[in-house]
């Protein structure tokens, strides 16, 4: 595997000239993930905390206004909102799942709890449950909505004692206790969720595969079409598989029907000759439904797995790329530049480590797709 040299870490950190987020985290970023209802950005990091801006544009202008944050214990290593814009969910390295209802400005409240870092975590609002991924081999299924409707109160008193009820009755507030826990294979590196599609990556290349219809059972196991460890997943739009990105610079694209197999392919990316680096993070586009991926090389790609083709090449940023994400009409890529950590603590420099969020305005040529070259047109 490459390493991300001193002649990478000289180069123009933004080279795409995106537009840079003000005052970003003191430490890397490991999550980022915009509202479904606004242009209010989250990301999560290694300082422990937990910050939003205000994302606004004027014409080709754009602005990013800080506007608050939470605390955890720990690193934070996951984010996701709640499917009406109001909640924010984050877990970390304190093991725990916070919610925190950002647009009433309540205090956040401890809503799951694991033996282990919590990795990933994801609301499905079809089932009105948040899942929880951890290292300790376990995915969880926890039921919030009581305590979601609760953050609504503006008595912050009534809603101090709203939450203490709730707490005890849907979990014990020594030990919170989840609607379901699934044993998983090894530990939860990668979660993706598209009602009725939900796909866990963990160690050892395992793809483990749920149909939410019938949460309590595994639909299917796979070994990953990739030969190296996971690091990350994205159901497909259309619920009908999955993309899977490995620390080894590649991508697979798999259909779950038995009699699509022959659509199943991988490819390499994130490559500088014979240097490899991470596929770190995985997003497809709301609307054009092709995808972005984003890795250690510092750069990010968008891709058409229809047409088998690379939309667009973005230019190298000089730190890796650990996460990325499109705002809910794609019209705003965002992306953080910094250590990723893939060299571990003895090659952090906290002196002269800096940390970036970068906002990108795809062009329509940059992700819509296209037929393949000698084609009438796509099916």
């Amino acid at each position: 595997m490459a390493t991300f040299g001193a002649a990478a870490v000289a180069t123009n950190q933004n080279p795409n000239k995106s537009i840079e987020v003000s005052q970003p985290p003191s430490d890397s970023v490991s999550s980022l993930c915009f509202s479904p209802k606004a242009n209010i950005l989250v990301a999560t990091s290694w300082d422990n905390q937990v910050r939003c801006w205000e994302i606004s544009r004027s014409g080709t202008g754009v602005a990013s206004v800080p506007k608050a944050s939470i605390s955890h214990d720990h690193p934070v290593l996951c984010s996701t909102w709640k499917d009406d814009g109001t909640t924010v969910f984050s877990g970390g390295c304190d093991k725990q799942v916070k919610m925190w209802p950002l647009l009433s400005g309540g205090q956040p409240v401890t809503v799951a709890m694991h033996d282990a870092p919590i990795k990933e975590v994801a609301w499905i609002p079809e089932m009105n449950l948040l899942a929880t991924g951890s290292w300790d081999k376990t995915l969880k299924s926890s039921s919030v909505r009581s305590l979601c409707c609760a953050v609504e109160c503006n008595d912050l008193a009534k809603w101090d004692n709203m939450c203490m009820w709730i707490v005890k009755r849907y979990w014990d507030t020594r030990q919170p206790n989840p609607v379901h826990t699934q044993q998983l294979p090894d530990r939860c590196y990668a979660l993706t969720v598209r009602y009725p599609l939900m796909v866990v990556g963990t160690a050892d290349r395992n793809l483990v595969v749920f149909n939410l219809q019938n949460p309590q059972t595994e639909f299917k196991r796979i070994n990953s079409p990739l030969k190296y460890q996971t690091r990350c997943v994205a159901a497909f739009p259309d619920q009908q598989g999955f993309l899977v990105g490995s620390i080894e610079g590649r991508v697979g694209v798999h259909h779950l029907d038995d009699s699509q197999q022959s659509k199943n392919f991988t490819f390499k990316c994130h490559r500088d000759g014979s240097e490899i680096y991470s596929v770190n993070s995985l997003n497809f586009h709301p609307i054009h439904h092709t995808f972005a991926t984003a890795g250690s090389d510092g750069a990010f790609n968008f891709w058409d797995k229809d047409s088998k083709q690379r939309l667009k090449a973005m230019s190298r940023c000089g730190q890796p790329i650990p996460c990325s994400t499109f705002n809910t009409d794609g019209s705003i890529f965002a992306y953080s530049v910094c250590y990723d950590w893939s060299k571990g603590a003895e090659n952090h420099n906290p002196a002269t480590a800096k940390t970036y969020i970068y906002l990108h305005l795809p062009q329509e040529t940059e992700v819509k797709g296209k037929p393949r070259a000698g084609t009438s047109g796509r099916k």
